[in-house]
């Protein structure tokens, strides 16, 4: 979003015959969600994590609406009126600080429950984003002479209570796509709490509730970047290749260990609604992306993608009393689902649980009641490298890959593949990380 621009040409103005039956849904510009919550990657606080910590929020907010109309400026030489839009923002951020002025009045009273006025406070401050983008996409398309409509799904000033279905159905009631071209909020306002279910994947919820209850042919979603046979960045730009097609199977594995090609609570009602999802690159507008299908197989045998993640941990549960007792590791789960923590992987043997899950879910409580429960309980950072494709279930893809680690001289620690055949995951050293990745994506991808 802040290359808009090139948005702009590459995709909403491409095909100027046929501008209509689209709505884009669209996210923040790029660290306005990381300002206004946390940091998705390292974590660093953002508004909302000082407005919980009883910090110094508003001046944190009036920081954020000085940026928020720097980037109003920015996008002045390309038709947007920058009053409008800065009068917009301001405005939005004055009510926003006016509410949490509020809570934080009632918060301090103790009359009532914290967590869920917290949740309330989150979902207004993930709301101002794609407020602002929205707004600003469409000012800019009105200027330019075509029929624009800011789709506000962020419930704005309105107190009747909706659930976030009902919501985009209401707001589209009045709205004919075939004659209008409509930019909508990624974010939505719902009793239900959108970031309750989803937290950061929200834009992509509502982009796929959309494409559902209206009714799409396809769901397209523009990135920075192909979905390609590796990271570039890691395996080299000259030997990675875009996927053409895929299946949601596929795209669930990649969003298991964090490379999203879409949220997985997004795609699921996609597929089961029959609606195929396109990604494409927004910067490389020529290339058909990559179709996603329930049925797709790839013909030929072949891994299709090679990824990990750096930033997993081994909890390693050690218990002789394990072996031959039923549903010994449900004990695990209980803990794990009381700290809302879900793995990644998990391999066992007679006494030994290996429990693989994402380093920011790790935590001193949940470790301290996993050892109240067993023997012995211990803990590694690891690096996770995972080889997957919709036709990877025939002899010798596993055989190539352990001996493409092993000439490496990569130790693998664990190994995990399930009978479905779409996935072998190997956990390795961390240091081994970047060299793994390599190893397989030469030995699987580069035939």
């Amino acid at each position: 979003m802040s290359r808009f621009e090139e948005v702009l040409n590459n995709v909403i103005l491409k095909d100027k015959t046929d501008l209509f039956n689209r709505i884009y849904v669209v996210s923040a510009y790029s660290g306005i969600t990381n300002e206004l919550l946390e940091h998705k990657k390292t974590g660093m606080p953002g508004i909302y994590q000082t407005f919980i910590h009883n910090e110094s929020y508003e001046p944190a907010m009036l920081n954020l609406q000085k940026k928020l109309c720097s980037i109003n400026k920015g996008f002045a030489d390309i038709g947007l009126n920058t009053r409008k839009a800065d009068d917009f923002i301001c405005e939005r951020i004055a009510f926003s600080v006016n509410i949490l002025r509020s809570m934080d009045t009632v918060l301090g009273s103790g009359y009532v429950m914290r967590r869920e006025l917290l949740l309330a406070a989150r979902e207004l401050l993930a709301s101002i984003g794609e407020l602002h983008s929205a707004f600003n996409s469409t000012n800019i398309l009105q200027n330019m002479g075509y029929n624009a409509t800011f789709v506000d799904l962020s419930g704005w000033r309105d107190r009747k209570e909706r659930t976030i279905d009902e919501r985009i159905e209401h707001t589209f009631k009045n709205i004919d796509p075939s004659k209008t071209i409509c930019v909508a909020t990624g974010y939505t306002k719902g009793i239900e709490g959108i970031m309750r279910e989803f937290d950061r994947g929200y834009s992509e919820v509502t982009f796929s509730k959309i494409a559902v209850i209206l009714g799409a042919a396809e769901a397209v979603i523009h990135k920075e970047y192909h979905l390609c046979s590796g990271d570039p960045m890691i395996i080299g730009e000259n030997k990675v290749h875009p996927i053409c097609n895929t299946n949601f199977d596929v795209a669930d594995q990649l969003a298991d260990v964090g490379m999203e090609a879409i949220h997985p609570k997004a795609s699921k009602p996609l597929e089961t609604a029959g609606i195929s999802i396109r990604i494409k690159n927004a910067f490389d507008p020529s290339h058909s992306g990559t179709l996603i299908t329930k049925d797709y197989i790839c013909p030929k045998l072949k891994t299709e993608v090679v990824t990990g993640s750096d930033s997993v941990t081994c909890i390693e549960i050690h218990d002789t009393r394990m072996v031959g007792e039923v549903g010994f590791d449900m004990k695990i789960m209980i803990v794990l689902e009381k700290h809302g923590v879900s793995y990644i992987n998990k391999a066992t043997n007679a006494n030994t649980i290996d429990i693989i899950i994402a380093q920011k879910d790790l935590s001193e409580v949940l470790l301290t009641d996993l050892r109240a429960e067993f023997e012995s309980v211990t803990v590694k950072e690891m690096a996770i490298v995972c080889a997957i494709g919709s036709n990877i279930a025939k002899p010798g893809i596993l055989a190539k890959a352990t001996k493409a680690l092993a000439e490496a001289n990569i130790n693998i620690l664990t190994v995990s593949q399930t009978s479905r055949q779409t996935n072998m995951q190997f956990t390795v050293e961390r240091d081994h990380f970047v060299l793994a990745q390599r190893a397989l994506h030469h030995a699987l991808c580069e035939e």
